[in-house]
Protein backbone atom coordinates (compact mmCIF):
# COMPACT_ATOMS: atom_id res chain seq x y z
CA UNK A 1 0.00 0.00 0.00
CA UNK A 2 2.98 2.41 1.38
CA UNK A 3 4.33 1.63 -2.31
CA UNK A 4 1.12 2.37 -4.56
CA UNK A 5 0.65 5.46 -2.44
CA UNK A 6 4.38 6.63 -3.54
CA UNK A 7 3.97 5.99 -7.10
CA UNK A 8 0.51 7.89 -7.24
CA UNK A 9 2.52 10.37 -5.67
CA UNK A 10 5.36 10.72 -7.53
CA UNK A 11 2.76 10.44 -11.27
CA UNK A 12 1.09 13.25 -9.28
CA UNK A 13 4.09 15.35 -9.50
CA UNK A 14 4.26 14.70 -13.16
CA UNK A 15 1.66 17.25 -15.24
CA UNK A 16 2.33 15.46 -18.50
CA UNK A 17 3.01 12.05 -17.32
CA UNK A 18 6.28 9.81 -16.80
CA UNK A 19 7.26 6.39 -18.08
CA UNK A 20 7.55 3.64 -15.41
CA UNK A 21 11.40 4.03 -15.45
CA UNK A 22 11.31 7.20 -14.20
CA UNK A 23 8.95 6.32 -11.52
CA UNK A 24 10.59 3.40 -10.48
CA UNK A 25 13.87 5.77 -9.85
CA UNK A 26 11.71 8.18 -8.37
CA UNK A 27 10.30 5.92 -5.92
CA UNK A 28 12.90 3.98 -5.40
CA UNK A 29 11.37 0.56 -6.43
CA UNK A 30 12.67 -2.23 -8.33
CA UNK A 31 11.42 -1.70 -12.37
CA UNK A 32 9.35 -5.22 -11.65
CA UNK A 33 7.84 -3.71 -9.01
CA UNK A 34 6.91 -0.82 -10.20
CA UNK A 35 5.39 -2.53 -13.34
CA UNK A 36 3.24 -4.65 -11.01
CA UNK A 37 2.05 -1.26 -9.13
CA UNK A 38 1.41 0.68 -12.09
CA UNK A 39 -0.79 -2.07 -13.62
CA UNK A 40 -2.45 -3.06 -10.91
CA UNK A 41 -3.53 1.09 -10.34
CA UNK A 42 -4.46 1.51 -13.93
CA UNK A 43 -6.74 -1.53 -13.59
CA UNK A 44 -8.26 -0.33 -10.44
CA UNK A 45 -8.59 3.52 -12.19
CA UNK A 46 -5.87 4.99 -10.15
CA UNK A 47 -3.63 5.76 -12.97
CA UNK A 48 -4.07 5.82 -16.81
CA UNK A 49 -1.62 4.76 -19.42
CA UNK A 50 -1.27 6.76 -22.37
CA UNK A 51 1.90 6.09 -25.08
CA UNK A 52 3.72 4.58 -22.55
CA UNK A 53 3.20 7.22 -19.91
CA UNK A 54 1.24 7.35 -16.66
CA UNK A 55 -1.33 9.71 -15.63
CA UNK A 56 -3.31 10.14 -12.48
CA UNK A 57 -6.71 8.23 -13.59
CA UNK A 58 -10.26 9.53 -12.46
CA UNK A 59 -10.59 7.35 -9.18
CA UNK A 60 -7.65 9.22 -7.76
CA UNK A 61 -8.81 12.47 -8.92
CA UNK A 62 -12.25 11.66 -7.01
CA UNK A 63 -10.17 10.91 -4.22
CA UNK A 64 -8.42 14.54 -4.37
CA UNK A 65 -11.26 16.43 -4.65
CA UNK A 66 -12.77 14.33 -1.86
CA UNK A 67 -10.00 15.07 0.33
CA UNK A 68 -10.32 18.72 -0.67
CA UNK A 69 -13.64 18.55 0.56
CA UNK A 70 -13.22 17.09 3.85
CA UNK A 71 -10.37 19.96 3.46
CA UNK A 72 -13.20 22.77 3.54
CA UNK A 73 -15.26 20.86 6.02
CA UNK A 74 -12.67 21.02 8.73
CA UNK A 75 -12.09 24.78 8.22
CA UNK A 76 -15.54 25.76 9.19
CA UNK A 77 -15.49 23.15 12.04
CA UNK A 78 -12.11 25.26 13.23
CA UNK A 79 -13.71 28.35 12.84
CA UNK A 80 -16.80 27.34 14.33
CA UNK A 81 -15.31 26.38 17.62
CA UNK A 82 -13.17 29.35 17.89
CA UNK A 83 -16.31 31.27 17.58
CA UNK A 84 -17.68 28.69 20.13
CA UNK A 85 -14.73 29.58 22.46
CA UNK A 86 -14.59 33.29 21.97
CA UNK A 87 -17.91 33.80 22.33
CA UNK A 88 -19.06 31.27 24.38
CA UNK A 89 -22.17 30.33 22.82
CA UNK A 90 -23.02 26.81 20.38
CA UNK A 91 -22.38 27.90 16.59
CA UNK A 92 -24.02 26.32 13.54
CA UNK A 93 -23.51 26.71 9.78
CA UNK A 94 -26.57 26.47 7.59
CA UNK A 95 -27.84 26.28 3.99
CA UNK A 96 -30.64 26.38 1.45
CA UNK A 97 -29.72 23.47 -1.20
CA UNK A 98 -31.97 21.75 -3.74
CA UNK A 99 -35.23 22.92 -1.72
CA UNK A 100 -34.25 22.01 1.63
CA UNK A 101 -32.43 23.39 5.04
CA UNK A 102 -29.37 21.67 5.49
CA UNK A 103 -27.33 22.25 9.03
CA UNK A 104 -23.93 21.65 7.97
CA UNK A 105 -22.34 21.94 11.29
CA UNK A 106 -22.93 22.59 14.94
CA UNK A 107 -19.88 23.56 17.17
CA UNK A 108 -20.92 23.19 20.94
CA UNK A 109 -19.70 22.04 24.67
CA UNK A 110 -21.20 20.14 27.06
CA UNK A 111 -21.48 23.52 28.80
CA UNK A 112 -22.88 25.17 26.21
CA UNK A 113 -25.05 22.53 24.53
CA UNK A 114 -26.90 23.25 21.09
CA UNK A 115 -30.57 22.66 20.51
CA UNK A 116 -31.70 19.53 20.29
CA UNK A 117 -33.43 18.68 17.05
CA UNK A 118 -36.74 17.45 19.11
CA UNK A 119 -38.82 18.99 15.61
CA UNK A 120 -37.26 18.04 12.23
CA UNK A 121 -35.04 21.49 10.74
CA UNK A 122 -35.90 20.79 7.44
CA UNK A 123 -40.09 21.40 7.81
CA UNK A 124 -39.71 23.67 10.30
CA UNK A 125 -37.97 26.70 9.13
CA UNK A 126 -40.77 28.92 9.99
CA UNK A 127 -40.10 28.35 13.82
CA UNK A 128 -36.17 28.62 14.12
CA UNK A 129 -34.12 31.59 13.25
CA UNK A 130 -31.88 29.77 10.74
CA UNK A 131 -34.69 28.17 9.04
CA UNK A 132 -36.12 32.17 8.81
CA UNK A 133 -32.64 33.57 7.66
CA UNK A 134 -32.69 30.81 4.84
CA UNK A 135 -35.98 31.64 3.65
CA UNK A 136 -35.34 35.24 4.01
CA UNK A 137 -32.71 35.08 1.24
CA UNK A 138 -35.23 33.36 -0.92
CA UNK A 139 -36.86 34.84 -4.07
CA UNK A 140 -40.29 35.19 -3.39
CA UNK A 141 -41.41 32.07 -5.91
CA UNK A 142 -38.56 29.97 -4.14
CA UNK A 143 -40.09 30.75 -0.30
CA UNK A 144 -43.56 30.10 -1.19
CA UNK A 145 -42.33 26.76 -2.67
CA UNK A 146 -40.82 25.73 -0.03
CA UNK A 147 -44.05 27.15 2.56
CA UNK A 148 -46.33 24.74 -0.08
CA UNK A 149 -44.10 21.81 0.95
CA UNK A 150 -43.89 22.86 4.74
CA UNK A 151 -46.44 24.87 5.42
CA UNK A 152 -45.80 27.00 8.15
CA UNK A 153 -47.57 25.59 11.95
CA UNK A 154 -47.32 26.57 15.44
CA UNK A 155 -45.11 24.50 17.43
CA UNK A 156 -44.35 26.49 20.23
CA UNK A 157 -47.59 29.40 21.53
CA UNK A 158 -44.30 31.82 20.37
CA UNK A 159 -44.57 29.84 16.81
CA UNK A 160 -45.60 32.30 13.84
CA UNK A 161 -49.30 30.97 13.03
CA UNK A 162 -49.30 30.01 9.54
CA UNK A 163 -47.63 30.65 5.61
CA UNK A 164 -50.07 34.17 5.47
CA UNK A 165 -48.31 35.35 9.26
CA UNK A 166 -45.30 33.80 8.19
CA UNK A 167 -45.15 35.83 4.63
CA UNK A 168 -46.31 39.02 6.34
CA UNK A 169 -43.18 39.19 8.83
CA UNK A 170 -40.74 38.21 6.11
CA UNK A 171 -42.20 41.15 3.97
CA UNK A 172 -40.79 43.97 6.59
CA UNK A 173 -37.89 41.94 6.92
CA UNK A 174 -34.52 43.50 4.52
CA UNK A 175 -32.96 40.65 2.70
CA UNK A 176 -29.70 40.43 4.93
CA UNK A 177 -31.10 41.34 8.24
CA UNK A 178 -29.59 39.49 11.37
CA UNK A 179 -32.53 37.15 12.59
CA UNK A 180 -34.07 37.11 15.95
CA UNK A 181 -35.83 34.05 17.42
CA UNK A 182 -37.24 33.85 20.83
CA UNK A 183 -38.91 30.16 21.99
CA UNK A 184 -40.51 29.99 18.58
CA UNK A 185 -38.74 26.45 17.90
CA UNK A 186 -37.75 25.04 21.79
CA UNK A 187 -39.24 26.65 24.89
CA UNK A 188 -36.48 28.04 27.12
CA UNK A 189 -34.33 29.12 23.97
CA UNK A 190 -33.88 32.00 21.86
CA UNK A 191 -31.61 32.54 18.30
CA UNK A 192 -30.47 34.28 16.15
CA UNK A 193 -29.36 34.03 12.84
CA UNK A 194 -26.60 35.88 10.31
CA UNK A 195 -27.29 35.74 6.64
CA UNK A 196 -24.35 34.83 4.30
CA UNK A 197 -24.76 34.88 0.84
CA UNK A 198 -21.97 33.71 -1.41
CA UNK A 199 -22.41 33.52 -5.22
CA UNK A 200 -25.73 32.00 -5.28
CA UNK A 201 -25.61 30.03 -2.10
CA UNK A 202 -28.01 30.61 1.05
CA UNK A 203 -26.53 30.27 4.02
CA UNK A 204 -26.22 31.52 7.93
CA UNK A 205 -24.25 31.53 10.72
CA UNK A 206 -26.44 30.90 13.94
CA UNK A 207 -26.09 31.19 17.35
CA UNK A 208 -28.21 29.66 20.52
CA UNK A 209 -28.49 30.96 24.24
CA UNK A 210 -31.08 29.51 27.42
CA UNK A 211 -33.99 32.18 27.37
CA UNK A 212 -32.86 33.02 30.70
CA UNK A 213 -29.37 34.68 29.19
CA UNK A 214 -31.73 36.47 26.21
CA UNK A 215 -30.38 39.82 26.89
CA UNK A 216 -26.58 38.16 25.59
CA UNK A 217 -28.10 36.96 22.39
CA UNK A 218 -27.89 40.01 20.67
CA UNK A 219 -24.90 41.48 21.48
CA UNK A 220 -23.50 38.02 21.09
CA UNK A 221 -24.85 37.98 17.68
CA UNK A 222 -23.19 40.74 16.81
CA UNK A 223 -20.04 39.71 17.46
CA UNK A 224 -20.86 36.94 15.47
CA UNK A 225 -21.85 38.82 12.79
CA UNK A 226 -18.54 41.02 12.72
CA UNK A 227 -16.09 37.50 12.65
CA UNK A 228 -18.25 36.54 9.93
CA UNK A 229 -17.64 39.25 8.16
CA UNK A 230 -13.85 39.73 9.15
CA UNK A 231 -13.27 35.83 7.57
CA UNK A 232 -16.01 36.25 4.77
CA UNK A 233 -13.53 36.40 2.11
CA UNK A 234 -11.13 33.55 3.43
CA UNK A 235 -14.51 31.23 3.65
CA UNK A 236 -16.09 32.03 1.08
CA UNK A 237 -15.11 28.77 -0.71
CA UNK A 238 -15.43 26.50 2.53
CA UNK A 239 -18.99 27.41 2.98
CA UNK A 240 -19.95 26.73 -0.65
CA UNK A 241 -19.14 22.91 -0.02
Amino acid sequence: MQRAMRLLESVAEHAYGAPAKQLARETGLALPTAYHLLRTLVHEGYLRRDKGLFFLGEAAERLGSSGAAQKRRSTVADTLAQWRDSIGVPVYYARYRDGEIEIMCVSDTPGNPAVEEWADFRETAHAHAIGQCLLSQLDEDTRRDHLDRYPARPITPYTVRDNHALLRRMERMRRMDLVLERQEYALGTVCAAIPITVGTTAATMAISLPAHHADRLLPAARELQNEVGRLLGSLAISISI
